[in-house]
């Protein structure tokens, strides 16, 4: 594809920023959809972060997605935050407003739901309590998007307690914290159980859970997508479990920001997961 001088450009903020698939995602789409545009990686050191944020504008960008380790920090830069991303704490998406502003919004909730509801379209909402494994930034995503769809209870264990009990103040909603000693009775009854932390991905350990107490009905999800079959999915399998693999979290958080900058609304296909993959 051609980029003229009209193109509309967008890109990815981090440090590092090498691993993160978001460009090949984006590029994957604007190709497909023949838009004149550029989705590009924009390694940004912290000390240099907020002179980035402000050139954005100035340079014709009409947004970013942002990534660690600025998901926070980016959020008393912006002109204009969206009151979701107010309430989970973070800002995974800048769009250049038509008058300059910048405007920070967070997608990951929705990511993280629109891939729950593509993977496991049989799962409701109000199927019964959810099990929250982690209390980090991902989590306050998923607990809220859990949360703003109904379920009836979010049960909550971390490893640190006092860390969960603040998302749960934060956050409010149908939160239970739960003991990191109990976080496998936890699992009793639960309709869905996520994973939002790092345990599981390649070059970590694994998640330390036994889900004998959950039901072989329940759907398994593991945010992780580095490998895309973790321990926690394959054991979740080996007993029956539905389960929803991580990279769809990644693939939907990108439609909203797409759509912002680019004015096209794109898919999410089997297509572009393979190719996101390979």
């Amino acid at each position: 594809m051609i980029v003229s001088g009209k193109a509309r450009l967008a890109g990815v903020l981090g440090w590092p920023v090498s691993h993160s698939r978001s460009p090949r995602l984006h590029g994957f789409w604007l190709e497909q959809m023949g838009i004149d545009g550029a989705y590009l990686p924009l390694a940004v050191a912290p000390e240099h972060l907020e002179t980035v944020i402000r050139a954005l504008p100035r340079m014709g960008f009409a947004g970013a997605n942002v990534t660690v380790p600025h998901k926070e920090a980016v959020m008393r830069l912006v002109d204009h935050l969206d009151p979701l991303a107010r309430r989970i704490g973070a800002v995974n998406t800048l769009v250049v407003r038509q008058d300059g502003t910048l405007e920070g919004r967070n997608t990951d909730a929705y990511g993280f739901f629109e891939n729950l509801r593509q993977g496991c379209p049989l799962w409701e909402p109000t199927s019964g309590p959810a099990a929250v494994i982690g209390a980090g930034g991902a989590a306050r995503a998923v607990v809220a998007a859990l949360a703003d769809a109904g379920v009836p209870e979010i049960r909550l264990a971390n490893r640190s307690r006092e860390r969960a009990a603040t998302l749960a103040a934060d956050l409010g909603g149908p939160v239970t914290v739960v003991d990191w000693a109990e976080r496998a009775e936890s699992l009793e009854g639960c309709a869905l159980l996520v994973n939002t932390t790092t345990l599981g991905m390649t070059g970590q350990s694994s998640l330390d859970l036994d889900l004998a107490a959950l039901p072989t009905t329940s759907v398994v999800n593991d945010i992780v997508y580095v490998p895309l079959v973790t321990d926690l999915l394959a054991r979740a399998t080996a007993r029956g479990n539905p389960i929803v693999d991580g990279l769809g979290m990644l693939l939907h958080q990108a439609v909203p920001g797409f759509e912002a900058w680019f004015g096209q609304r794109p898919q999410v296909s089997d297509q572009l997961r393979a190719f996101v993959l390979s």
